[in-house]
């Protein structure tokens, strides 16, 4: 019987591409698996950045009104198991085991991606979890993603912006296309960004999927030290802020709020959940603050990764001032426009430790610091990000910020780092540090 560190092994090597996008295989596989779609509802949530922030307040919110609720989620940080959430806890080695004997046998010939195998397994376990409603996050562009072969009862696009042009196009338009992809006939899609593709509403008028977007049949309005939400079925007055920081949270809150209230779960959702679900719903790596509880820098986490991101990175930066200087640890994969990215953070970072990324699609720390020198001073190369890590705090005063951004690939191993210096307040992140 292999474990599950030999079965993710084991999954890399089945299929000769990393990355094919279809769902001709996975429906193979379900149809031998006689799995069915759901009976409970479903949220999927695409686009390019902000899918995480949303399924985690979709998620939050469901969980304070009682309900019982299987979030999937993709890539991980520091612990595979993070992806399959069942309730409040992650996916147990034994769930995952157990459905990736059962996708092995069923798939015979059938050559499975990684991420295939791992959306398979989610959909075994939360079908045996008895669960009250699915969040879903696509893992890349909509149409043909692995995910894409639930149907979703609201199916939600945030932002869109250009990243896996490999995969999903050299254009917005393009791209956009691939996201709408998640639309169903009849059913609810919720739009973010205040000025969304044309061709996201022409597909959904096509489907007769009817339309939410954001400041038309939706929106948010600040109020004091709090919001209102007003969609096409409710009007909360008085909610507090989100808990994930950057003035793009309140965005992603209203995408989610704008989902949920067209689940059909009526009462079951009060405004007392809403409010508690958006103060205590937790993502690792979004502009994630630490706070060392002895005097020392404080750490920025997040996972930015495309420039759409780093742009939002650089408003949290700027709304957010210190004292001090503003220290950067950097790992950015090589199909990934490094250059961009280094350009819009050139005036929010003082200096920039460029870190190697392992991996198929990784890039040499001396690699990305030629790149980060055309755009920004006060450039040194890194072996790894835990180096990385260990030079930016050494250069670092207590006034000082340290900000580790680039990938989840970075995030990951610096969190790691963090815990091993002793530098994680204890119970920051319980999720992802027991084992």
């Amino acid at each position: 019987m292999r474990s599950l560190e030999q079965w993710l092994a084991y999954q890399t090597q089945v299929h000769p591409q990393a990355i094919d996008l279809s769902l001709d295989r996975l429906r193979v596989v379900l149809e031998r698996l006689r799995w069915r779609q759901p009976q409970v509802p479903v949220i999927t949530v695409a686009g390019t950045n902000g899918k995480g922030s949303v399924s985690a307040y979709c998620a939050a919110i469901l969980s304070a009104a009682g309900l019982k609720v299987g979030t999937f989620t993709s890539p991980h940080l520091r612990d595979y198991r993070e992806r399959i959430r069942v309730h409040d806890r992650l996916a147990h080695t034994d769930e995952l085991v157990a459905a990736f004997e059962k996708i092995e046998a069923a798939r015979g010939s059938v050559a499975l991606t990684f991420f295939e195998f791992n959306a398979l397994a989610a959909l075994l376990i939360f079908e045996a979890a008895n669960l009250d409603a699915w969040v879903l996050e696509i893992g890349m562009g909509g149409r043909l993603d692995a995910v894409n072969v639930v149907d979703p009862t609201v199916a939600v696009v945030t932002s869109i912006g250009l990243d896996h042009q490999e995969y999903l196009g050299n254009t917005i338009e393009a791209i956009a296309r691939e996201k709408a992809g998640i639309f169903r006939p009849g059913r609810p899609a919720v739009i973010g960004g205040r000025e969304p593709a044309p061709v996201m509403e022409s597909i959904a008028r096509a489907l007769g999927a009817p339309l939410k977007r954001l400041a038309i049949e939706y929106n948010y309005i600040l109020e004091g030290d709090g919001w209102r939400y007003r969609g096409t079925q409710w009007n909360l007055p008085q909610l507090p802020a989100p808990a994930l920081a950057g003035d793009m949270q309140f965005a992603n809150a209203a995408a989610a709020i704008a989902a949920l209230e067209e689940l059909g779960l009526g009462a079951r959702i009060g405004a007392a959940a809403v409010a508690q679900g958006l103060t205590q719903v937790r993502l690792a790596g979004r502009f994630q603050l630490i706070k060392p509880e002895r005097a020392a820098p404080y750490w920025v986490l997040d996972v930015a990764h495309n420039p759409d991101a780093a742009r939002v990175l650089a408003r949290n930066l700027s709304a957010n001032p210190i004292a001090g200087r503003t220290l950067a640890v950097c790992g950015i994969l090589a199909d990934k426009d490094a250059a961009t990215i280094a350009a819009i953070l050139a005036d929010s970072i003082d200096e920039w430790w460029c870190a190697t990324l392992d991996g198929p699609r990784g890039r040499t720390g001396d690699e990305l610091a030629r790149e980060v020198r055309g755009k920004a001073a006060g450039v040194h190369a890194a072996a790894d990000i835990a180096e990385a890590c260990a030079a930016a705090l050494g250069a670092a005063t207590p006034q000082d910020r340290i900000v580790v951004f680039g990938s989840f690939h970075a995030v990951g191993p610096a969190l790691d780092w963090l815990e091993t210096a002793g530098l994680l307040p204890p119970g920051a992140l319980p999720e992802y540090t027991s084992r």
